[in-house]
């Protein structure tokens, strides 16, 4: 009788955890897939810029990939990490149904990033100088400096395009920045090529196209929030997000050193790169895998920030054991992900470098190092989803310590032993670079299983208590009850 009972639930059993796969899919895949054509078409930007820059002269490619792989790579971790409290905030706010607290939140961002990215701005202003004092190649030095410059108009458009897009993903309406993403980068692609092939304005026309498409972007989202497509949580400017804008700060600080640690880490490495043997050759290869390794991962921050999303909206909702079972979704299906890239890494590795060179020897290196490349992607599509649980949870202070261990501690030393000690070169730097990957994975993944879910709720709850101000229309019906 009770075998025959547990033969009747079975299949039921399997068919309702079916429903729930598919259920809670659906609302990864709402956020995700947008979040995914948006990173993938803005990070194509770049890669096409630099493709572009490529077949100009190698010494303009070494000084972008220095560049875009050390400076921007720094200035826009800080961007992302100072940005991500908007994902916590608004994630949380739009799960408890405090609507108007997003547009609110959103505010406050842009202030905090502006003055984030105004006292960044010598980086920019001084790259030459501050290149050669690290002791890079004279040359190289020189082109990094003047494209630097370029990189300033594209940054701010960073500060608005990145803030926007978590406010509208926290409540499920992103659906429009993929669309403008790819409007984007259908944008960039010929004016890149009218400016640096038909004009021939070589270097100065691929990032004056990098600078225009970018902003397409940020001009769409203010047309989208301000021409009321957002009327719950956009009820125009306020005073009131000038109100606990230090707490704010202090997450912001928070979110910001844990996104930096992991974008400064490859920085490090593509500068570190720059004092081996034949200098402009392992700046070059190695700033090319690592902007494949981008790429995909990109997509895996999509998949990121339906994590945060999902995470932040059912802490918002007081559902702990909905927070459980979204988070064995999104890993499992980022890990299908990596595996499929993991695969085509392998097998047209060696023809990957010629996709942004003619050099010879930079496509041969490129080549020596699609094996770990392979595996950096895979890896890619596991520890990016906890940190966008962290993200989601609040926990970004946690994380910014295991990235000092994992990435600085481990990673970095490993990288510096094999490439220089180990006589590995470019291979030993990447080698060590997967060692901290590794690392990282195994220590989220070991935080995430020791989190009580239940406390974290009550966490998301008093933190939303805190800095919950009342809607116009509540201040109305106060007043009018009075």
């Amino acid at each position: 009788m009770d075998n025959n009972l547990q033969e009747r639930l079975l299949p039921e059993n399997k068919g309702a955890l079916t429903k729930r796969v598919y259920d809670e899919s659906k609302k990864v895949w709402r956020v995700a897939l947008p979040g995914l054509i948006s990173r993938v078409s803005s990070f194509g930007t770049i890669v096409v810029t630099q493709s572009f820059i490529g077949h100009v002269s190698s010494i303009d490619l070494a000084g972008y990939a220095l560049v875009q792989t050390l400076l921007v790579r720094f200035v826009n971790g800080a961007l992302i990490g100072m940005s991500s409290a908007t994902e916590t905030l608004c994630g949380q706010a739009f799960g408890a149904k405090q609507y108007h607290m997003m547009g609110i939140f959103l505010q406050r961002s842009w202030l905090v990033d502006l003055v984030t990215l105004t006292i960044l701005l010598p980086l920019f202003l001084f790259g030459t100088a501050m290149f050669k004092l690290l002791g890079q190649d004279y040359a190289i030095a020189e082109s990094a400096g003047t494209i630097a410059l370029w990189f300033i108009p594209f940054s701010y458009a960073l500060v608005f395009s990145l803030t926007i897009q978590m406010y509208l993903q926290a409540q499920q309406k992103n659906l429009i920045v993929a669309y403008l993403s790819v409007l984007q980068i259908g944008v960039h692609v010929p004016l890149s090529w009218v400016f640096v092939s038909v004009f021939g304005w070589g270097v100065s026309g691929a990032m004056a196209a990098l600078s225009i498409s970018s902003w397409v972007v940020v001009l769409g989202e203010f047309l989208y929030i301000f021409g009321g497509w957002c009327p719950d949580s956009w009820t125009g400017f306020t005073t009131a997000a000038l109100k606990d804008i230090f707490p704010v700060v202090k997450l912001s600080i928070a979110s910001g050193l844990m996104i930096c640690l992991e974008m400064w880490y490859y920085a490090i490495l593509v500068l570190v790169a720059g004092y081996m043997k034949n200098a402009e050759v392992a700046i070059s290869a190695f700033s090319i895998c690592l902007n494949i390794n981008a790429w995909e991962f990109m997509i895996c921050l999509g998949v990121l920030g339906a994590a945060i999303v999902r995470v932040a909206n059912e802490l918002g909702r007081g559902d702990a054991k909905a927070v459980k079972f979204s988070i064995k979704v999104i890993l499992s299906t980022s890990t299908l992900i990596g595996l499929v890239f993991w695969i085509l890494c392998l097998v047209f590795g060696n023809k990957l470098g010629y996709l942004f060179t003619d050099d010879e020897e930079v496509a041969k290196s490129v080549a020596d190092l699609s094996i770990l490349l392979a595996f950096s992607v895979l890896f890619n599509s596991i520890y990016p989803v906890f940190s966008g649980v962290a993200v989601g949870a609040g926990m970004q202070a946690t994380v910014a310590v295991i990235n000092i261990v994992c990435f600085y501690i481990i990673g970095l030393p490993v990288g510096l032993l094999l490439g220089y000690v180990g006589h590995l070169q470019v291979k030993g730097l990447w080698i060590g670079m997967i060692c901290g990957v590794v690392a990282e994975t195994f220590a989220l993944s070991f935080m995430m299983w020791r989190t009580n879910w239940d406390e974290e709720v009550l966490k998301a709850s008093t933190r939303l208590r805190k800095w919950y101000l009342k809607s116009p229309e509540e201040a109305n019906r106060k007043s009018d009850e009075a």
